[in-house]
């Protein structure tokens, strides 16, 4: 297949898992984010800041931005970002951790020519 026939858009899947070993300095630092943020209307600063404070997992999510992941590579463009952040158990030396049953049925479906 010619580079002229194949899509330019490409799928980057990424999982993160991180412990979080100070959850009132992850919470500041997304309070801080939103108070920073000149474009974001008082309504959802106000829904923002309560869903910050509450859990640090949607600290997490605020936090983390999928452009900053991407921004300094050479030659792409960010055209779509979806994420989300929950809480989890995590024994990263248990074998049976490396994937969930979501990421199994995707490669199952990758390999099938399936997605």
């Amino acid at each position: 297949m010619s580079t002229e026939e194949t899509s330019r858009f490409v799928r980057l899947r990424v999982e993160l898992v991180l412990e979080v070993q100070d959850e009132d300095e992850v919470t500041k630092a997304a309070l801080s984010r939103l108070t920073a943020d000149p474009d974001l209307p008082a309504e959802e600063r106000s829904q923002a800041e309560g869903a910050v404070t509450e859990d640090t997992a949607e600290a997490l999510a605020y936090l983390v931005d999928p452009f900053d992941l991407v921004s300094e590579v050479p030659g792409v463009e960010l055209q779509q970002a979806s994420w989300s952040s929950e809480r989890i158990d995590c024994d990263p030396d248990s074998p049976d951790w490396d994937l969930d049953e979501d990421d199994e049925e995707d490669d199952e479906e990758e390999e099938d020519g399936i997605g």
